[in-house]
């Protein structure tokens, strides 16, 4: 090897070195007093109240034109429907049209175009839980022939992770006195924290045909949404 890369490669290695534990001696330096690490959790349940469904309608037919029609048709009437039903149009939201070429292959011979398959995606946020399944139906109606997803969810899901965060940061607390107090010592007060929010988490998504059986929607009204939330903090002892 050239000695010139030679030393540069020591020369690198050596300076990562010491930088590694030019950090270490300062995280030691900075952590040099007595003290408490202690991970804050916690958990909340509400019961949901509205939800997020997302329907698709899937055409095929034998050219381009018929089957986007068929599509665009489908998503239109399901849209109007939902708007006399008296949902706000800022909470339905409809996807472009992905139209596709539709073939038949056989070994050995040119691939034979057979038809256009045309898909159209609908998501609408439903904020009254009780017309869920009313709704699914009027899409089956309207043509939209596939589920692909139904999320329950909580309109008080800001407020559930406030109250996550701060049952996470009393138990937090909590852990660091009663650790202190196990050892004789007393806490003086929080020296550092780390925070990083957690997501809520919703009841498993709901995905399939929309042939199914009607008493499957209702069964979501029951669904729990479940927040958690999660702080490490590190305390001085007295």
């Amino acid at each position: 090897m050239n000695k010139i890369l030679l030393n540069s490669l020591i020369s690198s290695t050596l300076f990562a070195l010491t930088a590694t534990s030019n950090i270490a001696t300062i995280q030691a330096a900075e952590l040099n007093f007595a003290h408490i690490e202690t991970v804050g959790t916690s958990t909340i349940e509400a019961k949901a109240d509205m939800a997020i469904i997302s329907v698709e309608v899937s055409i095929e037919a034998a050219n381009a034109k018929s089957a986007k029609d068929e599509a665009d048709e489908a998503v239109s009437q399901f849209r109007q429907r939902l708007l006399e039903a008296g949902i706000d149009k800022q909470h339905i939201q409809t996807a472009n049209l992905q139209l596709n070429p539709q073939y038949r292959y056989v070994q050995n011979e040119p691939k034979i175009l057979t038809g256009y398959s045309a898909n159209r995606q609908i998501t609408v946020t439903v904020m009254d839980l009780s017309m869920l399944n009313e709704l699914l139906d009027s899409a089956l109606v309207d043509g939209l022939n596939q589920v692909n997803n139904i999320e329950l969810k909580s309109s008080k899901e800001a407020d559930m992770m406030a109250q996550a965060r701060q049952a996470a940061i009393k138990d937090a607390k909590q852990k660091a006195e009663s650790l202190a107090k196990g050892f004789g010592e007393q806490v003086a007060g929080v020296w550092q924290v780390r925070y990083f929010p957690t997501q809520s988490h919703q009841p498993e998504m709901y995905r399939a045909s929309m042939k199914m059986n009607a008493d499957v929607a209702q069964t979501y009204q029951q669904g729990q949404v479940t927040v958690s939330d999660r702080v490490e903090a590190i305390f001085r002892l007295k």
